[in-house]
């Protein structure tokens, strides 16, 4: 009886177990790395032509649920490469997945081109990638930066957390023509137009992708993208699970050329990710950065008339005038004939010519804390809605000191800017709300705040107190030198020194009292400080309708934005209330293949309304021909536009020697030209005539481009370009000269000429046997018909080579890697409203090598510029040398 209770105890569990399995049978398997056969973590696994999918842990395992017949395809994917396709052939059978996963570009997938999901090699535009291999093996310590080495771009370098990229020129601090998207999210701040992506934003840690789209970009991402767009990509909590750190401790100014000592350079990351169940996810992160900056201090004489001007000869021992590039409070100067005047006749010597004297003026290093901070934060919940929809909340949110070069150097001390986005999505369609928040902060102007500084110790002209001010001291000590027999050049020397006694010296106890005081002084009230707490609002939705129709692939999409801008006055003309004013685009594309996929085309277009300018429509039309096997040509006509940006329609900063002014109308009404005229400067001389306002009206262009890619025995990817683009009613400034009360303004106006610009680039990539890998490309871009006098900003050498030479997994163990690039661009001409003047033409080397401890644990020795040769990508920055760092990466993904 026993052991018949025992069998039949054993049939039941038997008929179980088969009704479990049946119930829940499943495929399982390890992901591997085809060259160095190590497991391969966060793999993306699913059922071809489904949505049942999983991922590999850190071992490379996956196990996937699946009820159905055999065979069964299985697809995989990994950061963004092209598929690879596999068979598992009956039930149970556990399988090791071979894949490539440091493949080429012409395996990646990008979505900038389209919007969608597009093959590298299958895009009609031109477009650079960088994925989690290039990002992870930079050899700089920020894979920002990384972006300038790819072909048609360039970066200009504010501070050690402040850089912007560009495309095809028009380069500068937060460029204006390049849209620049974080998780789908325009990371343009609304009030100090500048991009923040390397300052608030994705960590390295969190960052799986950068896409680079040169070129006009409008007809599908909106007014901005005139010369490109940018889009950074974070990971996905429910991919990327764990717990990652990475550490870099490094030093800076190792000659000691701008700071007193070695200075150390840490940068800690932190990444946490867990998908709770198939529904939910969470993810936070935190990065902290902490170093002495680079420091602009370029002691150059300078001209200027408004924003305008030019280098010339002189230091403050030669020139009474001078002017400092980086020196801030000698930008107030005072014909001393206005003091001369009573005391000497109008035919005397001294009152033919003018007798222009500045006030003696402040380092950077006086005016700026040296101390770079950047602290960031951000999380993000993820939750499957269905199989299909999925809802997330997200946010950035970053902190610190850092410095901007706009019209002035501007330290943003204690400046937050927060992102904060909800968004539900489909494989065919998403929908998101997003808020961009701003705070200035203890943001100052160093020049504004050195002028003050100036007069916070002694004013420059007090008519009240005429004994006790600096220029009339100064007047005093001139003549009595001259009547002592003194040349002039001493006269002048005496006098300063006379005017100048008990000046308070940088760091002296009466110094920061003085500097306290005036950079928390609002510049409306006579002081440096910003009180700029801006907004933007934005919601926006797209739908692919590919699946639905069959004759053709098409997108739809629409979007509205609000502005709110608060300045209290400091910058906008919002002294009374806040200005606040909307936007609205719609867009489509429409693409199809024909001739057996041998010609694709696509057509695109999009309509944005800004309340204060007429509407705008931009189309788009592209063709692919595939000429032979993994070669095609792109031909490409786009067109784009850009509203003026906020500042360039309400910024009102006096910015020392002269007032920016916006571009509408409303700046007659501020100058009172009807009451004191103002007379358009060309060079030094002022138009005859007065002033008359015109249209303000956005800037347009049209760009034509040809295209030629081709991936040669699947090893070598060859890509190249040229393009021609043509500009109507471009952006720029002029200098208006108001000569009743001696203002001077800069407004903001549109070209009357059409102004050109064209270009060419080229790169080749070899994937080496052994692990190897080079890269080199070169581009060029120019600009053509600017009128006489006017200010382009193209701000672009003509020519730019980049090469690099890597190796990520060494010798028989591949623990070993190694990465060196290599970046040189030509001299060239830098327009800015700071200071416009000649770049020299320079080479950097970056470079690191690194060694993997254990699975996930890599510690790394790099820098870059590592042969410390100082350079600056535009004039009046600061000029940049070698960092060096080690880094230990724990848990990495």
């Amino acid at each position: 009886m026993k052991r018949r209770i025992i069998l039949i105890g054993l049939f039941f569990c038997a008929q179980y177990l088969l009704h479990a399995q049946k119930q829940d049978p499943h495929i399982s398997g390890t992901i591997i790395d085809s060259t160095t056969r190590e497991p391969v973590s966060h793999a993306t696994i699913h059922i071809k032509g489904t949505n049942n999918k999983t991922y590999s842990d850190d071992k490379g395992f996956f196990t996937l649920s699946y009820q159905g017949n055999y065979p069964v395809a299985i697809v995989v994917s990994y950061a963004g490469m092209r598929n690879q396709e596999f068979s598992l052939q009956k039930n149970g059978e556990e399988i090791s997945i071979p894949i490539s996963s440091t493949g080429q570009m012409s395996e990646v997938y990008v979505t900038a081109p389209d919007r969608g999901l597009t093959a590298f090699m299958d895009a009609s535009v031109s477009v650079e990638y960088m994925g989690l291999q290039q990002i992870r093996n930079f050899p700089a310590p920020n894979p920002y930066n990384g972006l300038q080495t790819r072909k048609g771009a360039d970066a200009v370098i504010s501070s050690l957390t402040f850089s912007t990229i560009s495309t095809r020129g028009f380069n500068g601090s937060g460029s204006s023509r390049v849209n620049q998207l974080v998780d789908g999210m325009d990371n343009q701040a609304p009030g100090l137009n500048f991009f923040v992506g390397n300052f608030v934003g994705i960590t390295q840690l969190d960052m799986e992708s950068m896409e680079l789209l040169p070129g006009a970009s409008s007809a599908l991402y909106g007014p901005g993208g005139m010369n490109g767009t940018i889009l950074i990509n974070s990971k996905n909590p429910f991919k990327y699970q764990g717990l990652s750190i990475l550490i870099k401790q490094g030093m800076m100014h190792v000659d000691k050329s701008q700071r007193d000592k070695v200075s150390p350079y840490a940068d800690y990351s932190i990444r946490w990710a867990k998908a709770f169940n198939d529904k939910f996810a969470v993810k936070i992160g935190a990065q902290y950065i902490k170093a002495k900056d680079w420091l602009a201090n370029d002691s150059s004489n300078y001209l200027r008339m408004g924003n305008t001007g030019h280098v010339i000869p002189g230091t403050r021992a030669t020139d009474p005038n001078y002017d400092g590039v980086n020196v801030y409070g000698d930008e107030t100067t005072i014909d001393l004939r206005k003091f001369l005047a009573g005391s000497l006749p109008g035919d005397h010597p001294l009152m033919k010519n003018p007798i222009m004297v500045s006030r003696t003026g402040y380092n950077e290093k006086d005016m700026i804390d040296p101390e770079t901070k950047n602290i960031k934060l951000s999380g993000a919940l993820h939750y499957k809605l269905s199989s299909r929809v999925e809802a997330i909340l997200m946010g950035y949110w970053a902190t610190g000191n850092t410095v901007y070069t706009g019209n002035n150097r501007y330290a943003l001390k204690g400046i937050n800017i927060g992102q904060y986005k909800l968004e539900v999505k489909s494989n065919d369609w998403f929908v998101r709300s997003y808020t961009t928040q701003e705070d200035a902060g203890d943001a100052y102007s160093a020049t504004v705040t050195a002028q003050y500084v100036n007069e916070g110790w002694k004013r420059s002209f007090n008519p009240a107190d005429i004994p006790g001010s600096w220029y009339p001291q100064y007047t005093g000590a001139f003549m009595q030198a001259l009547m002592g027999g003194a040349p002039m050049a001493q006269a002048h020397q005496l006098a300063r020194a006379f005017a100048d006694r008990d000046r308070p010296l940088p760091g002296s106890e009466k110094f920061n009292q003085i500097f306290q005081q005036v950079s928390k002084t609002p510049i409306k009230d006579g002081g440096g400080l910003f009180l700029e707490k801006s907004q933007l609002w934005l919601t926006e939705g797209q739908y692919d309708l590919s699946n639905k129709i069959k004759f053709a692939d098409l997108i739809v999409g629409g979007n509205w934005k609000k502005y709110v801008l608060n300045s209290q006055g400091t910058l906008f003309i919002d002294t009374a209330d806040n200005i606040t004013f909307d936007e609205i685009g719609a867009y489509a594309q429409i693409g199809k293949k024909l001739f057996n996929e041998v010609l694709s085309l696509s057509f695109s277009g999009r309509y944005d309304k800004n309340e204060d300018f007429k509407g705008k429509f931009t189309p788009r039309a592209t063709a692919l021909v595939k000429v032979a096997q993994d070669q095609n040509l792109r031909f490409s006509y786009q067109t784009a536009y850009r509203f003026p940006t906020t500042q360039q329609k309400y910024i009102r900063l006096d910015v020392g020697d002269y007032t920016l002014l916006g571009g509408l109308p409303w700046i007659m009404d501020y100058m009172n030209v009807a009451k004191h005229p103002v007379y358009e400067m060309k060079g030094n001389t002022p138009n005859p005539e007065a002033y008359v306002y015109k249209e303000f009206k956005p800037e347009s262009m049209r760009s034509f481009e040809i295209g030629y890619k081709a991936w040669i025995n699947k090893k070598i990817l060859i890509d190249a370009y040229g393009y021609l683009g043509k500009y109507k009613d471009f952006l720029g400034r002029n200098v208006l000269l108001q000569p009743t009360t001696g203002e001077v303004f800069s407004t903001v106006v549109n070209s009357n000429t059409e102004v050109k610009t064209y270009g060419y680039g080229a790169s080749i990539d070899y994937k080496m046997n052994g692990n190897y890998s080079i890269f080199a490309n070169a581009y060029s871009d120019v600009i053509t018909d600017v009128p006489t006098g006017f200010m382009s900003f193209f701000n672009t050498p003509k020519y730019r080579m980049n090469a690099g030479f890597a190796n990520d997994g060494l010798g028989k163990s591949k623990k070993i890697g190694f990465n060196v690039i290599w970046h040189w661009q030509d001299g060239f001409y830098s327009d800015g409203d700071l200071a416009s003047g000649a770049v020299s033409a320079f080479s950097t080397i970056d470079a690191q090598i690194s060694y993997k401890l254990i699975q996930s644990v890599m510690f790394r020795v790099g820098g870059s510029n590592i042969l410390n040769h100082y350079y600056q990508n535009s004039f009046g920055n600061p000029k940049v040398g070698g960092l060096y760092y080690m880094s230990l990466g724990i848990g990495l993904n």
